[in-house]
């Protein structure tokens, strides 16, 4: 699996948030700043991250971004999948059918099931991984290591 730059900026933006806490805010300037990313291409992010729940906005002096949720309940595969998708969803098919208006292997794909499987697993372990857990760098690796212990 390949983070597109767009998720990847926008999962930086919010554990930027995330890092400055609940009752904190910040700009677009101020994560331009922090985190090393233009000041155009976080704002797209902040947009797409409003749009999907995960920031509020708040306007004037004082004004700025912000969780709308706390980092715990945010988790890292719902944040992924706003930003840029999914390794395979259901119109996989369509968008992926080369010159043809359908793709010629529909009835007998051996690709498909692998790619369904794939993302299945991806969902588990990123759907149980919050923010919260990113900001502690082991934490993720220590709770899936757990996991398959038990």
């Amino acid at each position: 699996m390949k983070l597109s730059s767009q998720e990847e900026y926008g999962l930086r933006c919010l554990l930027q948030l995330a890092r400055s806490g609940e009752a904190a805010s910040l700009t677009i300037a101020e994560l331009s700043r922090r985190e090393g990313i233009s000041a155009p291409n976080v704002a797209k992010m902040l947009r797409l991250l409003r749009k999907a729940g995960f920031v509020k906005a708040t306007r004037g002096q004082q004004g700025g971004y912000a969780l709308a949720r706390p980092a715990a309940s945010i988790s890292v595969g719902e944040t992924l999948a706003a930003l840029g998708g999914r390794i395979f969803d259901d119109d996989f098919c369509d968008r992926h059918a080369g010159s043809e208006a359908a793709c010629a292997h529909l009835e007998g794909c051996s690709i498909k099931p692998v790619l369904q499987r794939l993302q299945e697993v991806v969902d588990s372990v990123l759907g149980q991984m919050t923010l919260v857990e990113l900001l502690n760098p082991q934490a993720p690796l220590i709770r899936l290591q757990s996991r398959r212990l038990a």
